[in-house]
């Protein structure tokens, strides 16, 4: 102990006489002065202004197009729509045909839901608490509002998926038991914010086994993916693999925030139950997810089926539709017919393009791009959530040229046969065009997916 107290005086004393490098010194620290600078700059934007006027050369345009139809993969059965900044068509191939389009679907529900929705807005998860003084028992509700993204552990501010955990709540529910010296509770868990019906009709068959897709429920955690004899992405905000999907999500956070709880020393007794919130009660305990502009930005980016859905639902409850998979549809062509979209002809058999049966002209894609970016902010979470080609989400491992990486905000579409896309372009020349194009009845998918990258990748240069 005396060395040690000798060694940490010496260093003090050596650092106080500037012998070695540290905080501390007894000499003067010397003050570098400027000269008053004879001139200022001004500041000015990092952005300029979109050049919307630019004209798009229809020739070369139509030249794409040509080739496109003719590509690997395409077929008979596909459509494509070019159009100008101000909407004017350069383009079109097929437009008036009915076709599927796959996750494409999703940019309707994201651009309905920003234009109704508070995209500043999260879903909260709460615990509430009965305390019956004749009986000295607890009773704790566990209430979601739709955050299926929740995280096992401690709240996660890096992530999306994650952000808020059911390990902090327990954490901060079990300091309020203490405070009122409750050691042990029964555990009731609320999910009757969706009611009854929540399976979209025929989803079934495009679901691959329940990989793609669960219901929707008031709360899951990492949106009810088990990953049991499999490896987790280090990077929770990415998809690119699709264990089951469970169906009892809100049943499953439940057991783990009991789990939770009793890591905090609070005895959960029994297996968590089917309840209702109690009234008029404020929560003693509450974790906040990600803002919708950010979970919006998580579906379209990894194209999340059930996140799509949950959007749906979430406009279908904030308008007064009926709280079901045809009201979220219904819900989101309200918004969509608001917003002067052209909706001939549009079948919607869920929100998010995995259920078979939905149908739409390229037109109604097109005109959404444009709703995008002409909506102003209002529309930003939807336009600014789209995957960016070379970069972010599905577009990120697509087959774009080396120029056209960085330029193109899109959504990608894929079901058996089908292979879609729809986004907007910023030129290399100047300007911005939209377009969507739908193929379907491919008998090549692959070459399909690399046929429609290159046609995007010629959109750049015109």
């Amino acid at each position: 102990m005396v060395a040690t107290l000798a060694l940490c005086a010496g260093a003090i004393a050596a650092d106080l006489d500037d012998r070695i490098p540290g905080a501390l010194t007894i000499h003067p620290v010397p003050v570098r002065t400027f000269s008053t600078p004879r001139t200022a700059y001004a500041a000015s934007g990092l952005v300029q202004s979109l050049e919307q006027g630019t004209p798009i050369d229809a020739g070369a345009a139509n030249a794409l197009a040509d080739t496109f139809s003719a590509a690997g993969g395409v077929g008979a059965d596909f459509s494509l729509l070019v159009a100008d900044a101000d909407g004017n068509v350069v383009v079109d191939r097929n437009s008036d045909a009915l076709r599927e389009p796959a996750s494409t679907m999703k940019t309707l529900t994201a651009f309905a839901a920003s234009q109704a929705l508070d995209m500043d807005a999260t879903l909260d998860t709460e615990a509430r608490l009965v305390y019956d003084a004749g009986t000295k028992t607890a009773t704790l509700t566990l209430t979601g509002h739709g955050n299926m993204l929740l995280g096992s552990g401690a709240s996660d501010p890096d992530h999306v998926n994650g952000r808020a955990g059911l390990g902090t709540l327990a954490q901060s529910t079990a300091n309020a038991l203490r405070a009122r010296g409750i050691t042990a509770v029964k555990l009731v868990y609320d999910d009757s914010m969706f009611g009854d019906n929540r399976t979209p009709p025929n989803i079934i068959e495009n679901n691959g086994g329940h990989q793609y897709a669960t219901d929707v429920s008031s709360m899951a955690v990492d949106g009810g993916r088990d990953w049991t004899g499999r490896t987790r992405p280090s990077n929770p905000d990415e998809e690119h693999s699709y264990p089951t999907l469970s169906t009892t999500t809100a049943l499953d956070a439940a057991r783990i925030f009991a789990a939770r709880l009793a890591e905090q020393g609070v005895t959960v007794d029994g297996d968590p139950v089917s309840g209702e919130t109690p009234a008029d009660l404020s929560p003693i305990a509450t974790v906040h997810s990600a803002t919708l502009g950010e979970v919006m930005a998580y579906m379209l980016r990894n194209s999340d089926n059930t996140e799509a859905e949950l959007f749906g639902r979430l406009l279908a409850l904030k308008t007064g539709a009926e709280n079901s998979p045809a009201g979220a549809a219904q819900a989101v062509r309200a918004q969509l017919e608001q917003a002067g979209i052209n909706l001939d002809g549009l079948t919607m058999a869920d929100c998010s393009g995995l259920a078979p049966g939905s149908r739409l002209k390229v037109t109604t894609l097109v005109q959404v791009q444009r709703a995008m970016i002409t909506s102003g902010a209002s529309a930003a979470a939807a336009n600014e959530g789209l995957p960016v080609s070379g970069l972010t989400g599905t577009a990120a491992l697509r087959s774009f040229s080396d120029e056209a990486e960085g330029l193109v905000r899109l959504k990608t579409g894929s079901l058996t046969g089908v292979r879609s896309m729809a986004g907007n372009v910023s030129r290399l020349g100047g300007g911005l065009l939209y377009f969507a194009v739908v193929v379907n009845n491919s008998q090549d998918p692959y070459e399909a997916n690399a046929s429609i990258d290159a046609l995007i990748s010629g959109l750049v240069r015109l």
